[in-house]
């Protein structure tokens, strides 16, 4: 699950790029991170959303907020109309746009947003749902009309008091290269093996540093210890399982790293208040 880093380009008359993204397959696994913030309204798709250490369940009219930099994408499980493609609506713009833009008091309410979309932001359905339209004419107004209408797009989410944070983790902006190599590295690894046994000494050869250096590097860069971050890495993807299928308890700890069934509920109740159980009723409901 390598994180590359995707380049992505505007057309010369805008100041910011889209992406009708229309796919008759299936979203695929594409595990990548790019300086620019992005919108993604997604649609006529389900399945799963992997955003920095977060994994979650997505449905039909999904709307998140990323941050610069932050590891993240979309698996496809279904698409509720067949005859229909799966359709994602992208919106990306650079943090210097973005500043430029929110220096004007009346958008400052617009960078308080994006400062917290360094984790990943959801909007509420309710925000989502009725800012749809306005996304959806985006895609069709010519150049100034689509740079205003971002304006309010923004403007109008950034009163969606419910919008809620999903990485527990933020990159730092801009990495040295070299770090964000190595660190790229290190995720790599962790996210193709997390529910196998990790070592730091594992993690520091991968990145060719000491396991100090390695402790630093990594905590700079994701604002977690590696143990942090792995236990909510896993428990993520338990919460995946458990909200999209009937496996077993027991089976799902193992599947996500556990040994010990007992260390699993115990971790899982430390980060989501709450068991495997519970969780599992209450989102059925």
């Amino acid at each position: 699950m390598k994180s590359y880093l995707e380049h992505l380009t505007t057309d010369e008359d805008a100041s910011w790029a889209t992406l009708n993204r229309r796919l008759d397959d299936s979203i695929p696994f594409q595990w990548h991170h790019h300086p620019e913030f992005e919108l993604t309204l997604t649609l006529n798709s389900s399945g799963q959303r992997f955003i920095g250490d977060h994994i979650g369940r997505y449905e039909p009219g999904d709307l998140v907020l990323i941050g610069p930099y932050l590891p993240h994408t979309w698996h496809s499980l279904d698409r509720p109309d067949a005859g229909q493609p799966h359709r994602a609506l992208v919106m990306w713009f650079l943090p210097e746009w973005a500043e430029r833009l929110t220096a004007n008091a009346e958008l400052r309410p617009v960078g308080a947003m994006l400062a917290r979309a360094a984790n990943g932001l959801k909007f509420s359905d309710a925000a989502a749902s009725a800012i749809r339209p306005a996304v959806e004419q985006l895609f069709t107004q010519p150049p100034v009309e689509r740079f205003l209408g971002l304006v309010s797009v923004l403007h109008t989410l950034a009163k969606d008091r419910d919008a809620t944070p999903l990485s527990a983790t933020a990159p730092e902006l801009a990495p040295a290269a070299t770090d964000r190599g190595r660190i790229d590295r290190v995720l790599n690894h962790i996210h193709s093996n997390f529910a196998q046994p990790i070592s730091m000494t594992q993690l520091a050869d991968i990145a060719a540093l000491s396991t100090s250096g390695l402790h630093r590097t990594f905590l700079r860069h994701t604002r977690q210890s590696v143990s942090q971050y792995l236990i909510r890495l896993r428990i993520g993807r338990a919460c995946a399982l458990l909200s999209s299928g009937n496996m077993p308890i027991g089976q799902i700890a193992g599947e996500v790293g556990y040994d010990s069934l007992a260390n699993f509920n115990r971790q899982f109740k430390s980060l989501k208040s709450t068991t495997p159980r519970e969780y599992r009723a209450a989102f059925s409901q």
